[in-house]
């Protein structure tokens, strides 16, 4: 059975990935982004690095090959790790239905 978020109890982990949303990550934070991570393709958000080391943009991925991405152009940053945070918000919000401030 899969991991289900308790945003009650995991809510603890969220400050552990806006301090190092690269990582390394401690088992229960890891636990979470998995889940965060896995499911279908269609619609999840991604990020598409559009300068290199630079500028990453948000798009949500089409689900299959030959398919373009939806860029969310009012998303940019230039920052990974402010990215990583936001697609980790948006995210959260979707498994649990809670924003996080």
């Amino acid at each position: 059975m899969a991991y289900r978020i308790d945003p009650k109890i995991d809510r603890e982990w969220v400050d552990e990935f806006r301090r190092r949303p690269i990582g390394p990550h401690s088992p229960q934070l890891q636990r979470v982004l998995n889940t965060l991570r896995d499911g279908p393709l269609a619609g999840r958000y991604v990020l598409i690095c559009t300068r290199p080391y630079r500028e990453w943009v948000l798009a949500r991925h089409p689900g299959g090959r030959g398919r373009p991405f939806e860029i969310l152009d009012e998303h940019r940053f230039s920052s990974l790790d402010e990215a990583e945070w936001a697609v980790f918000r948006l995210r959260w919000k979707e498994h649990t239905g809670q924003d996080l401030n």
